[in-house]
């Protein structure tokens, strides 16, 4: 699935339309450059949810939780553990399967730790455009294809 977007808004209406549909034990990866729009996605995912604090990247703590109505959201930032993905030690891959929903940025540094059924997105940057961006979503999984499925309709 692709979807071009123009504004921010727009943005934060695709996460919450995806948000609508998650259930506990799903793993979203979030992939695009620095300022691509990854955290803005976040933030419309957790506001859908019922997240009433602001949304923010965790890039300097890796995980920040957040309670909604029904599960916890993790919203992990891999990115500061770099191309050595030194995650092994830190118990990450709990966060995935479980009780919660994860969001995961920055996840080729820690692929060895992320289930094999994920929902992926991607944000890549119009060349010229500020604000458009392109947004291409794939499945790798069962579940993961129920969610891509449901966007779709």
């Amino acid at each position: 699935m692709r979807i071009l977007v123009n504004t921010v808004n727009e943005t934060q209406e695709l996460a919450a339309k995806l948000a609508k549909n998650v259930i506990a034990g799903d793993t979203i990866l979030l992939s695009g450059d620095l300022g691509a729009g990854k955290t803005t996605f976040t933030q419309g995912f957790a506001k859908e949810l019922g997240v009433r604090r602001p949304v923010k990247s965790p890039t300097f703590t890796l995980v920040r939780e957040y309670r909604t109505e029904k599960f916890p959201l993790y919203h992990l930032d891999v990115y500061r553990l770099g191309e050595e993905g030194n995650a092994e030690d830190l118990g990450l891959s709990e966060y995935f399967g479980g009780d919660g929903v994860a969001l995961v940025e920055w996840s080729q540094y820690i692929k060895a730790d992320l289930p094999d059924d994920v929902l992926k997105i991607s944000f890549e940057r119009v060349e010229g455009q500020e604000t458009e961006r392109l947004i291409t979503i794939t499945a790798t999984g069962h579940r993961s294809n129920q969610l891509l499925a449901a966007m779709e309709a």
